[in-house]
């Protein structure tokens, strides 16, 4: 082993690159270095400019950002995956497909879920919903919130069964955001007769309840936003229930 994979491995693993630190403002990278360093052999220099273009917006990086997909080092796979999101390209959608399904590491699938969700491309549809009810939880809570930014309906029903069954309860508070965006389009669709809207409507008024406070507290901003008559009158009842009326 290497020093510098021996260096490597104090790097942690679940870092955000776009997390920032919030004492000071960093200075911005310089594109053209970044550029650079994309090519570079040296595994810190890339995974620099990598993170540097989860900040920067240049369509230059996007050819090279999809290579790095590939890279040996997750932590360079995970930040070009996350600069991708920022640089949103239709042609990187084939690739972040196949790290999707390919790459071993959680946090590689993480990020490229979370650039899916931002690309809002519909070729995504069906690997995130299979993405949401089988992968790792980490994954499924992205998942989640990328099929609602993705704004396809057809999201509905299985956003519907994870606020429903899944264990982590970041998972179903994520899925009912996401229902609360989807199912304002059905509305607007006038599809807010079907059984799939209706049944998503229960779930979301049934999860008021979850034994979660930040679920159900997400249940109600969904309702809250939807409008639906019947979710309405139910938060009016708990509302008068538990004395926060105003009058």
């Amino acid at each position: 082993m290497t020093e510098e994979d021996l260096a490597l491995l104090d790097i942690e693993t679940s870092i955000n690159p776009l997390d920032q630190p919030a004492e000071e403002e960093l200075p911005r990278p310089d594109p053209e270095v970044m550029l650079s360093y994309l090519n570079s052999d040296s595994v810190f220099e890339r995974i620099q400019a990598a993170r540097a273009f989860c900040e920067i917006e240049d369509e230059r990086a996007v050819p090279k950002l999809i290579e790095l997909l590939q890279d040996d080092c997750l932590l360079v796979r995970v930040s070009a995956a996350y600069a991708i999101g920022r640089n949103k390209s239709e042609a990187a959608i084939p690739y972040l497909l196949d790290r999707l399904n390919k790459d071993w590491n959680g946090y590689v699938r993480k990020g490229v879920v979370w650039a899916l969700g931002t690309c809002r491309d519909p070729r995504a549809l069906t690997p995130l919903i299979s993405a949401l009810k089988y992968d790792i939880s980490a994954v499924r809570l992205w998942a989640a919130s990328a099929l609602g930014q993705l704004g396809d309906i057809k999201a509905v029903e299985p956003l519907t069964e994870a606020l429903q069954s899944d264990k982590m309860s970041a998972v179903r508070g994520n899925c009912a955001w996401s229902l609360g965006k989807l199912l304002i389009k059905m509305r607007l669709e006038q599809e807010d007769h079907s059984e799939i809207y209706q049944d998503a409507v229960d779930a979301l008024i049934d999860a008021l309840s979850d034994d979660d406070l930040g679920v159900g507290a997400d249940a109600r901003g969904s309702l809250r936003k939807l409008g639906d008559p019947r979710g309405l009158k139910v938060l009016d009842k708990i509302d008068i229930e538990q004395g926060y009326c105003e009058f």
